[in-house]
C-alpha cells in the first residue's frame, strides 16, 4: 500500500476507518525526516494491511500540536483508534520492523472493552 498524506481534512476519518495506522510526523526542512521517508515507504509496501500516513508538521501544525509532537522525525502507532507507541528521532528499517511486530502482537482487548463500556454509557444517556 502506498503512503498517504494525512491532513486536518482526512486525519480523523483515516484513524476511525482503519484499525492499524502508523503516522510519520515530518517536515521538508528536516534532513533526518527526508532520509527516513524511503524506509517508511518500504515498510508500507511490506505491510499492506497497515495504513501508513505522513503528516507534514509545517502544512498541518494542528495535528502535531494535538499530539504534542515537539520533535521530528516522530512516529505514532495507532491501533483501534488508540495511540499505543511513539518513537522520536531517527530509526532504521530494523527498528521500524520491530515496532510493527510489537504493535501487531499487542493485546488490544482492554481498549476494545473500554470502547464497549463507553458506548453503553452513551446508549443509556440517550
Amino acid at each position: 500500500m502506498a503512503v498517504i498524506t494525512l491532513t486536518k481534512e482526512n486525519f480523523k476519518q483515516t484513524i476511525e476507518s482503519n484499525n492499524f495506522v502508523i503516522v510519520d510526523f515530518w517536515a521538508p526542512w528536516c534532513e533526518p525526516c527526508v532520509a527516513f521517508a524511503p524506509t517508511f515507504e518500504a515498510a508500507a509496501a511490506k505491510n499492506p494491511d497497515i495504513v501508513f500516513g505522513m503528516v507534514n508538521t509545517e502544512a498541518d501544525p494542528e495535528i502535531s500540536e494535538y499530539f504534542e509532537v515537539a520533535q521530528i522525525p516522530g512516529i505514532l502507532v495507532i491501533r483501534d483508534q488508540a495511540g499505543i507507541h511513539t518513537q522520536v528521532g531517527e530509526i532504521g528499517a530494523t527498528a521500524l520492523e520491530e515496532i510493527i511486530k510489537w504493535a501487531r502482537a499487542r493485546d488490544m482487548s482492554v481498549v476494545r472493552e473500554h470502547y464497549a463500556v463507553e458506548a453503553k454509557k452513551q446508549q443509556l444517556a440517550v
